[in-house]
């Protein structure tokens, strides 16, 4: 037991007094809506640098403790406001460095485009004579890709077809924009898919009628003026939470904007010969046989889609209506329930010959003017919300471990067995698996489907 003579415990005493007028003090110095009092201070620029140099002002200038406790908060408060301050720039550039094109994908494009200018077998048909047939044979599995990234096109074919028990039974329709077909074509041309069958189309070899194309390119401008005013009022707006900060840099993704983002409402027109087909974005990995998704029976409806999350029926995570629409327009809250849970798109299974017994693309451009027509108010940019309105009635749900998305975004913990037993893993967000901000417990999971062998994967340096 340790003793205390009467000095220890009149310093005791001292110290018990002086905590109690220092508490006294600090509360005394609270700001009156509950926020530490920096805004009190003239230049908070004056405040001293640290706690060492602000007990040796309050001595050498010998203020009271009231001073002291004021700008010790004071302090504290300038602190927090600077970790926030370097919090949003730190999530600002990451979102930025979101929009970006690695080198290794601009390389790998630029000498598969020179390869297919001075190379037959780059141009040699796709896919060759013998396997036409197949193109419009209801009896294969039909997948479609919208994409202009030949490397992520790569990935997708591959590890769907090396899930497969049956890969000879899968065709998969490649779809790209003008400047990058050659390259797209010239990589098939030369990587051949053990068993399956690859079609590579660009947009140009399409002979739309000019009500199509009319009704395209109209919704591309609605789609870059929705895109636009958004991006012109949030440079007018401040946000104080990190999750608010977040779900608006998201929104002004250039994919957004994309044609080929947005052209999936245009399938049964893009393929007037299919009957069935499962759509497939291309920053997804197949990790298990979806032959038996043409089997499910989608009870009439048009789309199937995973609705649920792995957490339980009606658990959604950063997925209900209410994070895509905008609930105080009495069109919105007329029509849709903010707490509903939205589809995924991404990993579809489209009944193309109930879709064409329908009025949904119509329906799709009604609300696209209807938008237009207020302000571009209604929801925020992206192919999901007037899909989901469009869609409305023709949804029918699947089970939920046919498609597993989110892991783009920030991944603070991973649940492995999820990863593994999901069917598709989808990077929805913005850390593309190809994009270095991604967490590499996930990325993994892509890049084992990278042929790093390849001659031309080895000339552009990708790495994994």
């Amino acid at each position: 037991m340790i003793r205390l003579c009467d000095g220890d415990d009149e310093f005791l005493v001292l110290l018990k007094k002086l905590r109690e007028e220092l508490t006294r003090a600090l509360l005394e110095t609270s700001s009156t809506d509950g926020q530490i009092g920096i805004r009190e201070i003239e230049d908070p620029t004056l405040l001293p640098a640290s706690f060492k140099d602000l007990v040796k002002d309050v001595t050498s200038n010998k203020q009271d403790i009231k001073t002291f406790a004021f700008k010790t908060k004071a302090m504290m408060a300038k602190m927090e406001q600077m970790v926030q301050s370097a919090r949003r720039h730190e999530y600002i550039n990451w979102h930025l460095a979101s929009h970006g094109i690695p080198k290794s994908l601009q390389c790998l494009s630029l000498i598969l485009a020179e390869e297919y200018a001075v190379n037959a077998m780059a141009r040699s048909r796709l896919p060759s004579p013998e396997f036409v047939s197949r193109l419009t044979d209801p009896s294969f599995h039909h997948v479609v890709l919208l994409t202009d990234n030949v490397l992520a096109a790569s990935v997708v074919i591959s590890s769907a077809v090396n899930s497969s028990t049956h890969p000879e039974k899968f065709v998969f329709h490649v779809v790209t924009d003008k400047k990058t077909y050659t390259a797209m074509h010239a990589w098939f041309a030369m990587n051949s898919i053990n068993s399956a069958v690859v079609e590579v189309k660009g947009l140009h070899q399409y002979d739309w009628s000019h009500k199509v194309n009319v009704a395209i390119k109209e919704m591309l401008e609605i789609h870059h003026l929705i895109w636009k005013n958004k991006y012109d009022s949030l440079k007018e707006e401040v946000f104080e939470y990190q999750q608010e900060l977040e779900k608006n840099l998201e929104v002004l993704s250039p994919s957004f904007v994309s044609l080929l983002n947005h052209l999936r409402i245009y399938i049964p027109e893009l393929f007037p010969d299919l009957d069935k087909i499962v759509f497939l974005d291309d920053d997804i990995v197949v990790q298990h046989d979806l032959s038996s998704l043409w089997e499910l029976d989608l009870n009439g409806k048009v789309v199937g889609a995973v609705v649920d999350s792995w957490c339980g029926r009606d658990c959604c995570p950063r997925r209900k209506y209410n994070d895509f629409f905008n609930f105080t327009n009495p069109m919105i809250s007329a029509k849709l329930d903010s707490d509903r849970c939205a589809w995924l798109y991404g990993m579809n299974i489209f009944d193309l010959q109930a879709w064409r017994k329908t009025n949904i693309t119509a329906t799709y451009h009604q609300w696209l003017k209807l938008n237009l027509n207020h302000g571009f108010t209604l929801w925020h940019p992206g192919a999901l919300p007037p899909a989901l309105l469009a869609f409305e009635g023709h949804m029918q749900r699947i089970d939920p471990s046919w498609h597993m998305a989110g892991l783009g975004h920030r991944v603070t913990q991973v649940n492995k067995y999820m990863l593994e037993t999901a069917a598709v893993i989808h990077f929805s967000g913005p850390a593309k698996p190809w994009l270095e901000i991604g967490a590499p417990e996930v990325r993994s999971f892509w890049y084992r489907h990278v042929n790093f062998s390849n001659g031309f994967i080895k000339r552009c340096g990708t790495t994994g």
